[in-house]
Formats: structure tokens, sequence, C-alpha cells
């Protein structure tokens, strides 16, 4: 493992090197469609987002961010995120332990399974649960039986969201985990060491930043979820409208400066987000950066 790190932190060196020689005119037109693209389809998109939403003033944008249905869509998508990440935060690092610390049967399945809300549609895990617990459903007869709602509310929602972020977690601490090995967590297990000791004093401080990456990660994609919270939230105002899902329906209704609003907010956080997440790359880079270079010693 040692010398595959080396090895990889040497071409990566090299590569590095070798990209310095290309001509000028080369580096220019390359970074000119970068910068090109970078403001055509990202920057100009973002900005014309604040712009509707400030069109009619200050005024008109904090009435549409303090109206009652923007609040109960805010509170819910707060809501959402605040069960789903730790949830995934737990099973994020269970699932990494196992796959970088183990061997056993079905540890690739595990990892296919882990990557399974990358290729499914967000739309098809939404209709997933309707199967499932809708009134039609497997389940649906004896949760009415009960008088249990989890389509067209809450619950349905949290479930929806858990499955399309539940990846990002576990993706962040596989390879870091498998980097580091498991040599540290042996010597603190012979030296007398605890299961729970070994985690917090010996794991933990080394895929902290990881860990963090992830978490961010999964926070902004709970956050603007869209296609798989549609299909089990029944639209209903004021109940089951995360953000994105009000933003919809205020452009529906032709309220452009109150759905560009509502947008903007969205926008802002998902900045927040991108600055906290190149800070924890910073960390992470400069973390795996510690583990090679001794490595290549």
């Amino acid at each position: 493992m040692s010398a595959t790190i080396a090895l990889h932190a040497g071409s990566l060196e090299h590569a590095e090197t070798a990209s310095t020689r290309e001509p000028a005119w080369v580096r220019v037109v390359l970074i000119s469609i970068a910068l090109t693209f970078f403001a055509v389809f990202l920057l100009l998109p973002l900005g014309t987002v604040f712009a509707e939403g400030l069109r009619k003033g200050w005024a008109a944008y904090v009435a549409a961010l303090v109206n009652d249905d923007a609040w109960d869509a805010i509170k819910l998508t707060l809501i959402t995120a605040a069960i789903a990440v730790p949830l995934n935060l737990v099973f994020g690092v269970a699932a990494a332990w196992s796959i970088a610390k183990f061997e056993f049967p079905g540890k690739r399945l595990l990892i296919t399974f882990i990557d399974l809300p990358f290729s499914v549609s967000p739309v098809i895990s939404g209709l997933i649960y309707v199967l499932l617990f809708g009134a039609q459903g497997w389940f649906g007869p004896w949760l009415q039986e009960h008088d249990i709602r989890i389509i067209f509310a809450v619950p349905g929602i949290v479930l929806a969201t858990i499955f399309v972020t539940f990846p990002f977690v576990a993706r962040e601490l596989i390879p870091l985990m498998e980097a580091q090995g498991s040599e540290e967590e042996e010597a603190a297990v012979v030296l007398g060491a605890s299961g729970w000791q070994v985690f917090w004093y010996t794991t933990l401080p080394n895929i902290k930043w990881g860990l963090l990456y992830g978490v961010i990660l999964c926070n902004a994609r709970a956050m603007g979820e869209f296609g798989a919270v549609s299909v089990v939230s029944g639209h209903i105002r004021g109940q089951t409208n995360t953000m994105p899902l009000y933003v919809e329906i205020l452009y529906n209704e032709y309220n452009y400066a109150a759905a560009f609003a509502v947008a903007s907010l969205l926008a802002l956080l998902a900045i927040v987000t991108l600055a906290l997440k190149t800070l924890v790359e910073r960390q992470t880079r400069r973390q795996l950066q510690e583990i090679i270079e001794p490595s290549g010693e």
C-alpha cells in the first residue's frame, strides 16, 4: 500500500512538472475555455437568480422570504436535513470502517449498493417509496389501519432524502481510511484500548476532515433535493413543501419575484457550502499529503 501511494505521489509530481512545459498559447486557450464555461454556465445563471430576486426591491424580497408558506418550506428543509445528515453520518462511518478495515463476504456488493443512488434517478427512488408505503403499496393497508402516514407526509420526505444522500459520507471516508491502513488501530488495541477508545482517539482524528467534507456535501444535497422529494411530498402547501418544491409552485403561479427570492436563498446556502467545502478540502488534501510523504520516505 505504501509503495502504491508513493508511486501515485511520484506520478502526480511528474504530471505537474510536465504540464508546466506546455506552450503558453495552450495554457491560455485551456484557461480561457474553462473561464468561459464558468462564466456562461455558472456565474451568469447565479447572478440572474439574485438579480431577479431583488428586481422589485428589498421590501418585496424580504416579504417573499418571511411569508408563512416560505417560512414553512424553510423549516421543513432544515428539519429534513437535520434528520437525514446525522443518520447518513452514522451509516457512512460504519460502512467505511467495515469496507476499509475488514474482509467479509459481500464486501464488493456493499460498495455497489452504496453507489446505487448515484445511478438511479431520484424520481425512481421516490416512486419506490410510493410503491412500498403508498395507499396501494405493499405496506399501505397496514399503515392506514394504524393511522400512520409516510407518503405525502414528513417521514416520506425524510426517507427519500436519506436514500439520495447516503453515499456522500461513505464515499469520502472509504479511500481515506483505506490509505491510512489499520496499523494505528492495531497498535491501540495491543496497548489495551477498547473499541470505542480506538475510534474516538485514533480513527476519528485521522478522518475528521474527510468526515466533515462528506457531511457538507450530504447537507447540500439534502437541502437541494427536488426529484425524489417531489414524488413523495404531495405538494401540500405549508406542510410538505421544501424550498425547491416551493420555488416550483411560485414559478408555476407566475410569481417570479418570490420564486427567485427563495431560489436566491438556496443559492446563498450553496455558496456558503462551497466556501466551507473549499476550506475542508484544503485540510483534507493536507492530511492526505501527511500520509503520502512518510510513505514516500
